[in-house]
């Protein structure tokens, strides 16, 4: 993934079957589309260039059936590991937490939820009629992304809009490298099983 132009914004689209969405840089130009394979006992998401699914960039597999504590590696056309992000277990029950691993396989990056209330206020909510609709207008949950050293070096925040669509990335730090690349698929992954949240 070439270098990107922060921030990132990633919508939903609500029109198809499938569970994708469109990353745009910020000129607006579209630098990712990822779709998630529907009905598969193992996660598969494919990363595109675009939405015409012409040219497959990244693939994102889960190492077991479906499971809280799956890893989801990440690969590129030639099959070469690029890194994972993993659920830190039953901590991400109140509050999500994720971790970021190096093609090597070494921890790197965390993410974590910032404010777990938001979630708990989105689950009340969205039990009253009505009301439910408008939540994703009200509860914006966001997750920051922090070196182990406590640096912070991004941070993923949802936007207002109906069913949970829009969601947009923000650079706080400079990258090291690698990074980038791991923070954007580790994000696209998580969105797809964070989404629900608030």
């Amino acid at each position: 993934m070439k270098t990107l132009q922060f921030p990132l914004s990633f919508t939903f689209n609500i029109g198809t079957l499938a569970n994708d969405f469109v990353c745009k840089d910020a000129e607006g130009q579209t630098v990712a589309y990822v779709r998630q394979k529907l009905f598969r006992l193992v996660d598969e998401v494919i990363v595109y260039t675009d939405e015409s699914r012409s040219q497959e960039i990244y693939r994102i597999n889960a190492d077991r059936w479906i499971d809280f504590s799956a890893n989801y590696t990440f690969t590129n056309p030639m099959g070469e590991e690029l890194g994972r992000i993993a659920r830190r277990g039953w901590i991400s029950i109140w509050r999500a937490n994720y971790e970021l691993y190096d093609e090597d396989r070494k921890q790197d990056l965390l993410i974590s939820e910032e404010n777990p209330w938001i979630k708990v206020a989105d689950n009340l909510l969205g039990e009253i009629p009505i009301l439910s609709l408008f939540t994703g207008y009200i509860l914006h949950p966001s997750y920051i992304l922090k070196r182990p050293d406590g640096t912070e070096v991004a941070r993923l925040i949802k936007e207002a809009s109906f069913w949970g669509r829009k969601f947009r990335v923000e650079q706080l730090s400079g990258f090291d490298p690698g990074e980038q690349e791991r923070i954007v698929l580790g994000l696209m992954m998580m969105i797809l099983m964070e989404r629900q949240r608030g």
